[in-house]
């Protein structure tokens, strides 16, 4: 099993990036604290103001999200106004990212005085409480998920994300364009970018600069958009094969019958692997092709060679020829 070395990269995500990224999805709409959306965000959590309304802050999770919704902010209304404000003041002072009104509760006004003073971001959102928490804590599992950046290029085959790897040269890209005038989809070129969601998938994707792009030697920098049109290009797919391609000459062994599987492991992901010997004159494109599909096969339990030395191990016990 080969396993990949490259460097896991520690997101840090600021309120500004969260609020940029997500505040289609949540709905979100800043109200107070703009000098505060560089904060940073270190757990990738919500956290519903609940006993710290009391003052109680033992084990309060203060890196998080903070968030009030409609029982909160019943609490506040029955405190005392001089309590209140201090209630927030103490908050504010234990250096939280940011607050969010769920239900489109209207902030009160000592609130937004307090966070200006402390620059502290307030936002609101129309969303219900409960679903809230749901939506920010998916954004934020996909902002906090470990990331790393492979040598390698990425294509859609059927649904099936297929990450072609091999040395410099080997024709790499040359694969994917022979792929993609088959009418697949180009994730990426050259380099992957891969994130890894819930501690089980691997999500590929492009860097920003050199999404829809490709290099082809000979020709240079070609935009896949705008010759194979829209369908060609994915923004983001799961990743479900690795394809290595090797020189033929640099192999010591040659699989021809495929009933040992192979891994590859990306992220302590361990991802079906599988290695296209190169020389002249092969198809890279359609053997990679036929490799996802063999793949997708085996995801829905089909798996040839297993099948095949089945019935041959049958013929010898039956004694037919």
């Amino acid at each position: 099993m080969a396993v990949s070395n490259k460097r896991v990269e520690v997101p840090k995500v600021t309120v500004g990036q969260f609020y940029a990224r997500h505040a289609a999805t949540i709905h979100l709409k800043l109200v107070a604290g703009a000098e505060g959306m560089n904060r940073l965000i270190t757990e990738g959590s919500v956290n519903r103001l609940g006993l710290a309304l009391t003052g109680y802050y033992k084990y309060f999770a203060n890196n998080r999200i903070q968030l009030i919704g409609k029982s909160e902010m019943a609490f506040i209304r029955d405190m005392k106004p001089d309590l209140r404000r201090q209630r927030f003041c103490e908050l504010f002072e234990k250096k939280v990212p940011c607050l969010i009104f769920a239900r489109n509760i209207k902030p009160p006004a000592f609130v937004l005085e307090e966070a200006e003073r402390y620059g502290v971001p307030v936002f609101c959102s129309p969303t219900i409480t409960m679903r809230l928490v749901n939506t920010v804590t998916i954004c934020l599992e996909g902002d906090f998920a470990p990331t790393t950046s492979i040598h390698s290029s990425m294509v859609d085959i059927q649904g099936v994300g297929v990450l072609v790897m091999g040395e410099s040269g080997i024709g790499k890209s040359e694969c994917v364009l022979g792929l993609i005038e088959r009418g697949y989809s180009l994730v990426s070129d050259d380099i992957t970018r891969i994130k890894c969601i819930e501690g089980r998938d691997l999500v590929g994707t492009s860097a920003d600069l050199t999404r829809h792009y490709i290099e082809v030697r000979g020709i240079g920098i070609i935009n896949v958009a705008s010759i194979f049109g829209a369908s060609s290009i994915r923004h983001q797919k799961g990743i479900n094969l690795v394809v290595t391609l090797k020189e033929w000459a640099k192999l010591e062994n040659v699989d021809r019958i495929g009933l040992d599987q192979d891994y590859y492991e990306i992220l302590q992901i361990k991802l079906p692997h599988v290695t296209i010997p190169v020389r002249s004159g092969r198809d890279l494109a359609g053997l990679v092709e036929v490799a996802a599909l063999d793949q997708k096969l085996k995801s829905i339990g089909h798996h040839s060679a297993h099948e095949f030395n089945e019935r041959l191990l049958k013929k010898m016990q039956t004694g037919e020829s």
